[in-house]
C-alpha cells in the first residue's frame, strides 16, 4: 500500500483496469444505444460500471457507490453515509463514440458531504491522475512514480484560457469567453479531462452552465482541482454537497486555478 492510502490504491488500480477494458471495446466496432435523446451508452460504459462497482464493493463493504450506470435503488440512502464513492465509468461517452480520445474513468470519494479524493484515468492518453484534498495532486506513472501537478498562476481573466464542453456548448456560450476578456475558449470533451487540464496548469478555467452533469461528474474533478491548488464550486460560489440526495449539478460548475474563481463567478453571473 502506498502512503496515499488504501482508498487511493484501490481506486487507481480499479480505474486502470477499467481503462484497459474500455480500450479493448474502443479498438473494435461497437454498438451505440441511447438512454435518452443525445445520451449515448455503450458496452464499455456498462462493463466498466459493473467492474468498478464490484471492485470497490469488495474492498469497502457497505460503502455506498453512486455510479452512472447503476440502478439508483442500489445506492438509495447514500446521503446518510459518512463516506460515499461517486463513479463515472466512462466520462465523455459522446467523445468515445466519436473516437477522438477525449474520455476518462472517474472515481471520487466524498466524506461528510465533501469531495476528498479523486482518481481520473485517461485511457486514450495512457495517463492517470490522483488528488487528495489537503495533501496534493499527482500524475501517477505505470511504475508508481508520482509527479506533482499544480494549477496555473494566471491571476487575470485577461489572457486566461477557458475550457468549455465540446458537446454541450452553444455558440453564444463560447462567444461569452471572449466578451469577458479571456484569451480564448478551448473546446474539449469530458468534464474529467477538462478538470485534469486545469489541475496540471495547461488551462486556467473550466465552466459549465446548469445543469452541469451529475455528482459523479463533479466529485473526482473537484477533488483533483482543489488538491492541485485550485477551486471548484457551483455558479453561486457554493461547494458541492455530496450528502444531498439530489445528485444533479443543478447550479452549474466552475473549476479554476483559484486566482480566477471570484472573477469568473462574477462575470458568469452578470451574464445569466
Amino acid at each position: 500500500m502506498s502512503d496515499l492510502g488504501h482508498e487511493v490504491d484501490v481506486a487507481l488500480a480499479a480505474a486502470r483496469e477499467a481503462a484497459a477494458m474500455i480500450l479493448r471495446v474502443y479498438a473494435a466496432p461497437f454498438e451505440v444505444q441511447y438512454k435518452a435523446k443525445d445520451d449515448p451508452v455503450t458496452v464499455a460504459d456498462r462493463e466498466s460500471n459493473t467492474f468498478l462497482c464490484a471492485r470497490l464493493a469488495a474492498a469497502f463493504p457497505g460503502m455506498p457507490i453512486v455510479a452512472e450506470e447503476s440502478d439508483p435503488r442500489s445506492y438509495a440512502g447514500f446521503e446518510t453515509a459518512e463516506a460515499v464513492w461517486f463513479v463515472d465509468p466512462l466520462d465523455g461517452t459522446r467523445e468515445f463514440v466519436a473516437r477522438n480520445g477525449e474520455f476518462a474513468v472517474m472515481i471520487g470519494l466524498a466524506r461528510h458531504g465533501r469531495a476528498q479524493m479523486g482518481v481520473i484515468v485517461a485511457p486514450a492518453w495512457g495517463r492517470a491522475f490522483v488528488g487528495v484534498v489537503g495533501r496534493g495532486a499527482w500524475e501517477i506513472a505505470e511504475d508508481g512514480t508520482r509527479t506533482p501537478i499544480h494549477v496555473s498562476t494566471q491571476d487575470s481573466v485577461a489572457g486566461a484560457t477557458i475550457l468549455v464542453s465540446r458537446s454541450r456548448t452553444p455558440p453564444q456560450l463560447a462567444a461569452l469567453v471572449t466578451t469577458i476578456g479571456a484569451s480564448r475558449a478551448v473546446i474539449h470533451g469530458s468534464s474529467g479531462l477538462k478538470a485534469v487540464l486545469v489541475a496540471i496548469g495547461q488551462n486556467d478555467v473550466f465552466f459549465q452552465r446548469a445543469p452541469a452533469g451529475m455528482r459523479w461528474d463533479a466529485c473526482a474533478s473537484e477533488a483533483l482541482v482543489v488538491a492541485a491548488g485550485g477551486a471548484c464550486t457551483d455558479l453561486d460560489g457554493a461547494p458541492f454537497d455530496y450528502a444531498n440526495p439530489d445528485i444533479l449539478n443543478s447550479r452549474g460548475l466552475v473549476a479554476s486555478n483559484g486566482h480566477l474563481q471570484a472573477a469568473m463567478l462574477a462575470a458568469l453571473n452578470a451574464r445569466r
